[in-house]
């Protein structure tokens, strides 16, 4: 098999294409998510912790030079980064909840017991008939 085939048949798989679509679908999650909490949450927390802007707060390690640039801690975008992720991992939380909770739907419905052949049926009727005689 060639190298091209290989590859067309591994990619054509349905488990590949889903997880592709996966991937798609969280990367624009987490840049919604990433602008949500920059743009819409982190302002109003700042300005109640006396107008902190999250994104310069930093410790300086080395003072920048004519030259070179400054070292820095910078410890607020890591404060919005896990933020960030906070509610990244709450909504998938909710997603896998909601998912488990359709799943419990699905299983409660029993299958129906299987029918008897029709060499059972009759084999039953001789059983039957053999237990009548004295």
């Amino acid at each position: 098999m060639s190298m091209m085939k290989e590859f067309k048949a591994f990619a054509m798989r349905g488990n590949v294409i889903d997880m592709a679509v996966g991937i798609i679908i969280g990367v624009a999650f987490g840049k919604i998510v990433s602008s949500f909490v920059a743009d819409i949450i982190m302002p109003p927390l700042g300005m109640l912790l006396g107008n902190v802007n999250f994104t310069n707060l930093a410790v300086v390690l080395k003072p920048a030079t004519a030259d070179v640039a400054a070292v820095t801690l910078n410890y607020g975008m890591f404060i919005q980064t896990i933020v960030d992720f906070l509610i990244v991992a709450l909504a998938i939380f909710f997603v896998v909840k909601w998912m488990n909770f359709l799943k419990k739907k699905e299983v409660a419905v029993p299958a129906p017991p299987p029918l008897a052949t029709r060499e059972e049926t009759l084999l039953g009727e001789i059983r039957d008939l053999l237990k009548q005689k004295p």
